[in-house]
């Protein structure tokens, strides 16, 4: 059974505007163009663009709703961060900035923001030099980028400054959380909280949300 747009739709659960599809497939159709001249994401992978990829990138858009400010660290093939710009795009205010330090995957990026008229800022940066980049931001995002010991420090510099972060995690999430735990705990000068959700995508994944303790 093919898992395309309509099923997208309604695994979401939220009203999913016309608009907002023919983004993400500008999206999808650029990642099946782009992914022949570089390593962007396997052709198997873009058979599971809906279901494994759009679908597990939206369901972060419910959990800050009220979110203006996005910040993506290590964006690459642009999960969860194009996805998020194409469900926010159409509102007033909005934007959301993706870090990507290699250079082709940035020019993908911007690509896919233009011919897809999305609310996005690239920067072809390390996240290091990024620091806290142009925010404050409301929500900062990564997926596939590292493990919690080395992602909280990654992006402390936004979390101290009121973002909350909202992280893709799998199966390994307990290790994940007993090797962070002196992060989590101040070793940074700042004290973290982790709340781990369920991933509506994948019942192995899980949401983790970090948040500075005052």
């Amino acid at each position: 059974m093919s898992y395309g747009p309509e099923e997208f739709a309604r695994d979401l659960g939220l009203h999913v505007p016309r608009e907002t599809i023919e983004r993400l497939e500008a999206h999808r159709r650029a990642l099946e163009d782009w992914s022949g001249r570089m390593n962007l994401v396997g052709p198997k992978e873009l058979d599971t663009f809906w279901r494994r990829h759009a679908f597990d990138s939206a369901q972060l858009v419910a959990l800050a709703p009220q979110a203006k400010r996005w910040v993506d660290l290590g964006s690459g093939a642009g999960f969860p961060g194009l996805v998020v710009a194409a469900f926010v795009a159409n509102e007033p205010g909005t934007s959301v900035h993706l870090v990507e330090s290699t250079g082709k995957k940035a020019a993908f990026l911007r690509a896919v923001a233009e011919v897809a008229g999305l609310p996005v800022r690239v920067f072809n940066q390390r996240i290091e030099d990024f620091g806290a980049g142009d925010g404050p931001y409301d929500v900062v995002t990564a997926r596939a980028l590292a493990p919690l010991n080395r992602l909280i420090p990654y992006a402390k510099p936004i979390l101290d400054r009121g973002a909350i972060g909202l992280f893709h995690k799998g199966a390994d999430l307990d290790a994940e959380l007993a090797a962070a735990n002196d992060v989590l705990g101040g070793a940074l000068g700042s004290r973290f909280r982790a709340d781990v959700l369920e991933s509506l995508s994948d019942p192995r994944g899980r949401i983790v949300r970090v948040t500075r303790v005052p």
